[in-house]
């Protein structure tokens, strides 16, 4: 599969091949979603939490006696059933995080890259570094390759000046190709790929197979 690369100037430069084992696989739908889901369980603080009867505020004074007052018995002001009451079976806080196998993340990466080029989202350009780490200046490349919309920037290396960049830009995303993430990929109207990321993309995956 050959794709084009192009400049920071949004000019095309040459061809570049694509492999298909990570560009041009079935789509499994099955493992985006757990992928999905998980990175989003990953990120809940669980820290929601309400007071139950014994640490609600008030006293334990039971309200009147047990008889002959021809009303509903009653305990004290604390219990679930009155007003200002504790909570019955509220959440408490809780890890919500767990792991997915690996090679079921791996397949959903790949099935994401994979639907992302058949909808030709996927822009290769070459590779580019901000030096002074401004965020006009990678406004400015990306403006030449894709609509201000949301994207997501595959770096080719942990390159902290582009991130630091990109940090400011709402509908932009920065990721490097061994830290890719399922949720933000799946998501991005448009993928923008540094040249030489897509030949670690291709060992990166080899490699873990």
């Amino acid at each position: 599969m050959v794709a084009k690369v192009y400049s920071i100037d949004g000019k095309e430069l040459r061809s570049i091949e694509l492999n298909d084992e990570i560009f041009g696989i079935d789509v499994s739908s099955g493992s985006i979603y757990h992928a999905v889901i998980n990175e989003l369980a990953n990120r809940r603080l669980g820290t929601a939490k309400t007071k139950d009867r014994a640490e609600v505020h008030g006293s334990s004074r039971k309200l009147f006696k047990q008889k002959g007052t021809g009303r509903a018995r009653a305990g004290n002001l604390r219990s679930p059933t009155r007003v200002k009451g504790g909570v019955i079976f509220g959440p408490r806080p809780r890890d919500y995080s767990y792991k997915l196998p690996k090679k079921l993340k791996r397949l959903a990466i790949k099935s994401i890259l994979s639907l992302k080029n058949k909808e030709n989202l996927i822009r290769i350009v070459e590779d580019f570094n901000i030096e002074n780490g401004k965020t006009k200046a990678l406004v400015t490349i990306l403006k030449n390759q894709v609509p201000a919309e949301r994207t997501v920037l595959v770096l080719n290396n942990d390159l902290p000046m582009v991130k630091r960049a990109g940090r400011n830009v709402e509908w932009l995303g920065v990721l490097s190709y061994n830290r890719l993430a399922a949720h933000t990929l799946f998501y991005a109207k448009h993928v923008v790929i540094q040249e030489t990321a897509i030949k670690q993309l291709s060992d990166f995956f080899s490699s873990k197979e």
